[in-house]
This record gives C-alpha cells, sequence and structure tokens, in this order.
C-alpha cells in the first residue's frame, strides 16, 4: 500500500461513495480527506440492506459537500494523478450516470432512489 502525503490528490471510497479529493493529515489508521469532486454518487436506502426497498428506514444519502473532510480507511485510498474536474459538474455527471443506471432497473428499490434523487438534485443545484 503507497504511503500518502499531506497534500497528495488522491481517490477516496466513503461509505458507498466515492470522491476525488486531498490528504489534509494523516492519522493512524485514517487519511482525512477534503472533498474537491465527486466520482460516484452514494446509494440510496438502506446501508446495512443495499438495494432492499421494504426497510424502516429508507435514506436519502447526499454526497459528501465541496471541501467537506472526511476520515477514509487508509485502504480506501489511493493515488489520482488526473486533473480534478470542478465540483458542480462532477456531482451532475455522477448524479446522471446514477440516475440512468437506476432508470434501467424496475425494482422497488430503484423508483425509491430515484425519488430521492430528484429531491437531492433540486437541493443541489438550487
Amino acid at each position: 500500500m503507497t504511503e500518502m502525503k499531506v497534500g497528495d490528490k488522491v481517490t477516496a471510497i466513503y461509505k458507498t461513495g466515492k470522491y476525488i479529493g486531498e490528504v489534509t493529515d494523516i492519522r493512524p489508521q485514517h487519511y482525512l480527506v477534503r472533498v474537491m469532486a465527486v466520482l460516484k454518487h452514494p446509494m440510496q436506502g438502506d446501508l446495512h440492506n443495499p438495494k432492499e426497498a421494504d426497510v424502516m428506514m429508507f435514506h436519502e444519502r447526499r454526497a459528501l459537500a465541496y471541501r467537506e473532510q472526511t476520515n477514509v480507511p487508509k485502504q480506501m485510498v489511493k493515488p489520482f494523478a488526473e486533473e480534478i474536474p470542478e465540483y458542480k459538474d462532477s456531482l451532475r455527471k455522477a448524479l446522471d450516470k446514477m440516475r440512468t443506471e437506476l432508470e434501467g432497473d424496475s425494482s422497488a428499490w430503484s423508483e425509491k432512489s430515484l425519488r430521492n434523487l430528484e429531491a437531492l438534485e433540486k437541493d443541489y443545484f438550487k
């Protein structure tokens, strides 16, 4: 595993989302990563029952915000060498990609997820 340094550009997987960011601190088990762009929007619903619609609480999962910092387990952080896209553009692209994938699935989970994404989109791009 490559050891990262403060200031390194990285990809980081946090819960079910994937982000581009920068390492701002190094901890024993984690890197503190400042979010600069979104590669994959988090899945909707219950993390413990993925792709299940009939759960006690179907969570709306927001993408981490621009410059938000989060602890990411070291094994979920990889070096990133490309140009970092603009946050809003990357969020739009990640949301559109997830919508396309969900529209190809007729399950109750997909339908609930699409409703969540519509609400999130209104909030993200007001």
